[in-house]
């Protein structure tokens, strides 16, 4: 018996190509969240790793090109949005280009989205997995000096190349790219993917603590502990600095290159745990 291979509407929602507005504020109406968060204990959140073979050869591709700085910080935007729930695993070897992909998450697949937007369609979690993992390949010195490009968009290549190289689906390679080179395109017009806004609330929580409360304290603690920040403020603000240095023209320049590097900086609500080791 052969599994259907998914339509194309299936491939935008499995890959969270469902369009969001790119304005955080009108999504959130003005208010600190939509629904009061919970608290959510890591035992309760799988990681893709361990049913998708395509995300653990990322993960250890990650944690060899990565400072561990970075490293942890991409792993914590996983589980900021993480998958809560179990998941049928992908076919064996992990999905190629030609082959079919695994059936429908049953319900939203991170703590964001289920808190905050359940009604969006669910988001395989091994995609989500892959763009945390690679959303900041571009910052590392070699990646940054080798390239004119925007890291983000340098990031987004680099993420493309190597899905197709592992031999990863079409589609989840382009949904990853696609929300890496947007994952700092903060504004107020147009629309963006669900997974790239996703991104963009998770990654802007860990590094600036906007909407801060989008995430249960208890969950923030135990998060940063399995992961802890080993003073990411400041390894971020100094990649922040470099591509300014060498980028002038970078896209990280429409979020103001001094207002963007000192908020990340001077992260007051992540303080209390950036010293962690």
């Amino acid at each position: 018996m052969t599994t259907p291979t998914p339509s194309r509407d299936d491939l935008i929602s499995l890959h969270g190509f469902t369009p969001l507005p790119l304005d955080q504020d009108a999504i959130f109406q003005g208010k600190p969240f939509l629904h009061q968060p919970t608290p959510v204990p890591l035992s309760s959140i799988p990681y893709p790793s361990s049913t998708d073979p395509l995300v653990a050869k990322v993960q250890e591709y990650a944690k060899e090109k990565l400072p561990i700085q970075t490293y942890n910080h991409s792993m914590r935007v996983f589980y900021w949005c993480t998958p809560l729930h179990p998941f049928p695993p992908p076919p064996s070897p992990s999905p190629s280009l030609a082959n079919p992909l695994p059936p429908f998450p049953p319900k939203p697949a991170t703590i964001i989205m289920q808190q905050q937007f359940p009604s969006l369609p669910p988001i395989l979690p091994s995609t989500i997995a892959l763009t945390c993992l690679l959303h900041d390949i571009g910052t590392t010195p070699s990646n940054q000096s080798s390239t004119l490009l925007s890291f983000e968009f340098q990031g987004g290549v680099i993420a493309l190349d190597l899905l197709k190289e592992l031999n990863g689906n079409k589609s989840q390679a382009e949904a990853v790219a696609e929300a890496i080179i947007r994952h700092q395109d903060l504004g107020t017009v147009g629309t963006i993917t669900a997974l790239g806004q996703i991104l963009q609330l998770a990654t802007v929580y860990d590094n600036m603590s906007l909407r801060p409360y989008l995430i249960h304290p208890d969950t923030k603690a135990e998060v940063n502990k399995a992961y802890p920040r080993k003073g990411w403020s400041g390894c971020f603000s100094a990649a922040i600095a470099n591509e300014k240095k060498l980028k002038p023209w970078g896209h990280t320049s429409h979020l103001g290159w001094e207002v963007f590097e000192n908020g990340v900086r001077e992260n007051e609500f992540m303080r209390e745990v950036d010293s962690w080791e």
